[in-house]
């Protein structure tokens, strides 16, 4: 981590938008299979696939180390506090402040998404003074293409990131978004 960039709390929630991000539990770890074995998560995600109880409890530990080097926060999308729906993440990088997001299939169509990301933008920009959050989509995956847009990020004229996961080759287009004035 950069000295730079202040270290992240030990506990995070936050409001808005009719959600509550909160930190993963380890009562999480029954649900997160629910939320994360689906072939779009698999396809569309670096998330490992399947994804059973033994990948929900590494997700969580990797969660907590994460957080614990000051690279990146994952939170849990809730509407309440309670039952896990879905994940968004901020992550610390080199290209800027980057934002990712995974909703659980029995959860989509809701907004959750779009909400959690504006959320997170912006604890971002009032908690850590970042000057721009990026999101990294393939442009084949139309469903966060509308998150993206939906959630006022636009299309940035920057070399796409081309790469290979899971086997299979992958080029993301980058979104960014800054602080409104």
């Amino acid at each position: 981590m950069s000295s730079s960039n202040p270290p992240f709390p030990d506990r995070i929630e936050l409001t808005g938008e009719g959600l509550v991000l909160r930190d993963w539990t380890e009562a999480d770890v029954a649900a997160m299979p629910d939320l994360f074995d689906h072939p779009d998560i698999a396809y569309w995600t670096p998330i490992v696939s399947p994804f059973d109880e033994a990948a929900a409890r590494a997700r969580l530990d990797r969660a907590r180390q994460l957080r614990a080097d000051g690279t990146a926060v994952l939170l849990a999308i809730t509407t309440d506090g309670r039952a896990p729906l879905g994940e968004v993440m901020l992550r610390r990088a080199p290209e800027g402040t980057e934002l990712g997001y995974a909703v659980g299939p029995a959860h989509r169509g809701r907004g959750l998404a779009v909400r959690a990301v504006r959320v997170m933008a912006a604890y971002a920009f009032e908690q850590l003074g970042a000057e721009q959050v990026i999101l990294e989509l393939e442009a084949e995956n139309a469903a966060s293409v509308a998150v993206a847009a939906k959630a006022g990020f636009g299309l940035l004229d920057v070399p796409l990131i081309e790469g290979e996961e899971k086997g299979r080759p992958y080029v993301l287009q980058t979104w960014g978004l800054r602080p409104t004035p």
